[in-house]
């Protein structure tokens, strides 16, 4: 069983911190305690994140002590929730100006280009969480052996769409950002739009597929 632990963050947070493995069944009940203390009249924001949870208060410590309860109680009752199942297709084009990083990846790996894109291509991811920026999706699911360190000087800009490899995650730059993971490809769909609603592609929950396709989509 995972270990949870409980802890004040500054004056005007609680957090809520599993210790590894990601799984998808405790991210399940993260998403379920999320959404029970989203309505919360002491709780300002509630903020879901890989194996964790952090809880903005409304005022400075206020009743700290009694939400961590809240926590450790919600947690420990063991609900879950699955989203709604959404189905989303991301077409990628890998490599070349789009995926400038594909062929380390190879090398760290030991595939060849190809085996990458078929291996990263292939496998089925989940949306853990959206974070670090509007619609940057945290994704589960990536093959080990596709596992690539993220690079020693990230670049000051990636574009946005670009599709990466950080650690043992994938994930999809939305907005034009600096950013360290090893750029494999990119995809032409707009990740998050602020005059959509909801503004973001993908939510947590949703399943996602990566379709390569030919140079000249992006």
């Amino acid at each position: 069983m995972q270990q949870a632990r409980y802890y004040l963050l500054g004056e005007r947070a609680v957090v809520l911190e599993l210790s590894p493995p990601v799984t998808l069944p405790s991210q399940r009940r993260i998403w379920a305690l999320a959404e029970k203390l989203n309505h919360h009249p002491d709780v300002l924001e509630v903020v879901p994140g890989m194996n964790n949870l952090t809880l903005l208060l409304n005022t400075p410590q206020a009743d700290a002590e009694a939400m961590l309860a809240l926590l450790q109680q919600g947690w420990d009752s063991e609900e879950s929730l699955v989203p709604e199942l959404r189905e989303v297709d991301i077409p990628v084009v890998y490599g070349g100006e789009y995926g400038p990083d594909l062929d380390e990846v190879a090398r760290h790996t030991g595939m060849t280009p190809q085996q990458v894109v078929e291996c990263h291509s292939s496998a089925a991811y989940v949306v853990y969480f959206l974070g670090f920026q509007p619609g940057f999706s945290y994704m589960g699911g990536m093959p080990e052996k596709l596992a690539t360190p993220r690079r020693a000087e990230p670049r000051l800009a990636v574009a946005a769409g670009s599709v990466g490899i950080g650690g043992s995650q994938t994930g999809i730059y939305p907005l034009v950002t600096p950013g360290g993971w090893q750029l494999i490809g990119r995809t032409p769909l707009s990740l998050f739009n602020p005059y959509d609603m909801p503004p973001t592609l993908l939510r947590p929950g949703d399943n996602v597929r990566f379709v390569p396709q030919k140079e000249g989509v992006c």
